[in-house]
């Protein structure tokens, strides 16, 4: 529990709102392309996802901090992208495991592998940006 952050409270003033340092859509974005355009990467990477819903806001606070000091990259208010070491995925998996069953909750936490395929497929719906221009992955459909 420790090394998911639940050993220490949060420094006294301290905004409760753990999206007050959320980057922009762009610099969310920029971190998957990075990744999609990437040409080789590592074999002993691997690239997963990682989804809650945590209604304990203490709680939610720590797994935050915990994942980005694991080098998870947040690309949306509950969902964080990793491209890290097998080791490291386990790791998290384990930690994160710990912490679901330490606290009576209702709460949960998704760790799903994703292929860069996958990746590449992925469809931003409902923002300005064209990510089909931006991953160069733009098909037209005649109907």
């Amino acid at each position: 529990m420790k090394a998911a952050g639940l050993g220490d409270n949060p420094p006294p003033n301290r905004s409760l709102s753990d999206l007050d340092e959320l980057p922009s859509l762009e610099e969310r974005l920029k971190v998957l392309f990075n990744i999609v355009k990437s040409k080789k990467r590592e074999a002993s990477k691997m690239l997963f996802f990682v989804m809650y819903d945590i209604e304990s806001d203490k709680v939610r606070r720590h797994v935050v901090k915990y994942l980005e000091r694991q080098g998870c990259s947040r690309v949306q208010k509950s969902i964080f992208l990793a491209d890290l070491p097998t080791a490291k995925y386990e790791q998290i998996k384990g930690d994160l495991t710990e912490v679901q069953a330490c606290y009576e909750n209702n709460d949960s936490i998704l760790v799903v592998p994703i292929s860069t395929d996958y990746l590449k497929a992925m469809k931003v719906i409902g923002q300005t940006i064209n990510v089909d221009v931006i991953t160069k992955t733009s098909n037209t459909l005649f109907f």
